[in-house]
């Protein structure tokens, strides 16, 4: 009897083989600025297929390690990470992926180029996009600052294509006694004959090997809350590459991100810099979330498109009931069903990187900036949870084989996981959407730009789904309306369904857009059939559930 094997999945070009970011960027970029990103894509695409691939599974088990003490019993607290991971810190500088966004080649096309290069790049990095993000939301925040000294110091690092030059950045927030609620951080920091110094500990720390941070801390004497915390930035490292007063504690035993040092750290007096200010460090720091958060949207999106590229791959050899599993119609509305939910998350992701680009430019109005703020937000929470629901789906789709580690499938479910968790969770980020609305003024103005996308919507293929966009944003705003007098408990209640529900729904829309811009541009019909896939996943969530009846069901 001949031995049973499967033919295992194989990557193409990730750039030429994707024909939803392939359309989209000739929907978006001008001619000219669309001939001159695409070769540094097409490099992308190669690389991500290529080397990085054959390295992601040569380095599968490979995990960064910390030594507290040297031979002699010195405390030292290295952290070595993969040869993978020192392999991308060159690679992601040269090829500018921070960079791109910071030279401005394009205007604010610039965003665009950036976040493609970075959608075709984060599926092949294990993890390395975690500190990229980090350094972009360092330099766009200290940019913003008004610190000049700040910025000739670090920005040119943190945005640099020399990889003996380039630095990345950390972002220390998290502390045992919240992660979300920032404003019960403990860490104080104390002027010390004219320098800062910072106390406390940092219990989660993503990308803990990197050159700098910025954090939050308490100056001493100010009060409780958010607004009591500053902004602070550290060097790690003094010019002799040791720790500045800062320990190691440990190294994070994660479900996910495996390859990422995230670490508990104590700061001991660590030195430190006042990026801008005494007070207002939760605010002085909404530009490093608006950016990281950006960067997981396109991460998640970007996922996706790896899980779905596999399983469709493996699709066309698994022999399955005598054909391969690509012709089995239940087999082949799975995977559309996989791809509809990738397509409109893209597009909603690629829409926050749209509005980045234009407010860096200074192309955004105040109602432009209220946009950008929701969206972002809209586009972080949303594609989270589409990430993992698609990851599952992914390794359902290769039977046993996406079961079993050294596959190399396991992975994508595990790292889809923190990305509803990282940068605030679904239900955080659900709350500040409603403030970020502003009441029903904001929520009017998404209504209204939406209605600019899908009121040119003529095609006859479109209509239903079309009607369904202003459904949900109807239903939204009944919603809005009636828990409005209802108090504090039923408006929170409901939080989570209706920011899912502008989600989607803005993911929807903005898919619609496209459809309607492929079908009058050359006739393809793909984005068309992925929009009136997507309408039937459900997008309007909200209901008039009593919550009541959910404490009952939980207990409360």
């Amino acid at each position: 009897m001949a031995p049973f094997t499967q033919t295992p999945p194989e990557l193409q070009n990730q750039y030429e083989d994707d024909p939803l970011l392939r359309s989209y960027l000739r929907d978006q970029l001008p001619p000219e600025v669309f001939a001159d990103v695409e070769p540094s894509l097409r490099e992308m695409g190669t690389l991500a297929q290529g080397s990085l691939a054959a390295m992601q599974i040569a380095d599968r088990a490979l995990e960064p390690t910390l030594t507290h003490w040297d031979p002699w019993g010195q405390r030292i607290d290295r952290i070595e990470v993969t040869p993978m991971w020192r392999h991308l810190e060159r690679l992601s500088a040269e090829k500018g992926i921070v960079a791109t966004a910071y030279e401005r080649k394009h205007g604010r096309f610039s965003r665009v180029h950036q976040f493609a290069l970075s959608y075709l790049f984060a599926p092949a990095s294990d993890g390395y996009s975690c500190p990229l993000a980090m350094t972009d939301g360092a330099a766009a925040t200290l940019l913003s600052s008004g610190n000049q000294a700040l910025v000739d110091r670090a920005v040119p690092r943190l945005t640099a294509r020399d990889p003996n030059r380039f630095w990345t950045s950390g972002q220390w927030m998290t502390e045992s006694v919240g992660g979300s609620d920032v404003g019960r951080s403990e860490t104080l920091a104390r002027l010390d004959n004219g320098t800062w110094r910072l106390f406390g500990r940092k219990w989660f720390t993503s990308a803990a090997a990197s050159q700098m941070a910025l954090t939050l801390a308490r100056p001493e004497g100010n009060g409780p809350g958010g607004k009591g915390l500053a902004l602070f930035y550290v060097e790690t490292r003094d010019d002799n590459g040791h720790l500045q007063n800062i320990r190691v504690e440990r190294l994070k035993d994660k479900l996910g991100t495996r390859k990422v040092p995230t670490a508990e750290l104590t700061l001991e007096g660590t030195p430190a810099t006042l990026v801008c200010g005494t007070t207002d460090g939760v605010r002085s720091m909404s530009p490093m979330l608006n950016v990281t958060r950006t960067w997981n949207a396109v991460s998640s999106v970007a996922g996706m498109r790896r899980a779905v590229a596999l399983a469709r791959d493996y699709a066309q050899k698994r022999v399955a009931f005598g054909a391969p599993l690509l012709e089995k119609p239940l087999h082949i509305d799975t995977l559309a069903g996989m791809q509809a939910e990738l397509e409109a998350g893209f597009h909603l992701a690629f829409y926050a990187v749209e509005l980045m680009g234009r407010a860096e430019c200074g192309e955004l109005d105040e109602r432009g900036s209220r946009l950008l703020r929701v969206v972002t937000l809209l586009a972080k929470l949303t594609t989270g949870k589409q990430a993992v629901a698609v990851a599952s789906e992914a390794l359902e789709a290769f039977g046993g084989a996406g079961y079993v580690e050294d596959t190399g499938l396991p992975v994508l479910l595990r790292d889809a996981q923190v990305l509803p968790i990282w940068e605030g969770t679904t239900n955080v980020l659900s709350l500040e959407t409603l403030r970020a609305l502003g009441g029903v003024e904001g929520f009017d103005s998404l209504v209204g730009e939406v209605e600019t996308w899908i009121s040119t919507v003529k095609d006859p293929a479109l209509a239903a789904v079309v009607t369904q966009v202003r459904r949900a944003f109807i239903d939204a705003r009944e919603w809005f309306g009636c828990v409005a007098g209802e108090g504090p408990a039923a408006i929170e209640a409901g939080a989570r369904r209706f920011a899912l529900t502008l989600g989607r729904a803005t993911a929807l829309a903005r898919l619609t857009r496209h459809a309607h811009w492929a079908l009058t541009c050359g006739g393809d019909r793909r984005a068309a059939a992925a929009a009136r896939r997507f309408a039937t996943h459900g997008v309007s969530l909200v209901t008039t559930l009593d919550h009541a009846d959910s404490k009952t069901l939980v207990g409360g």
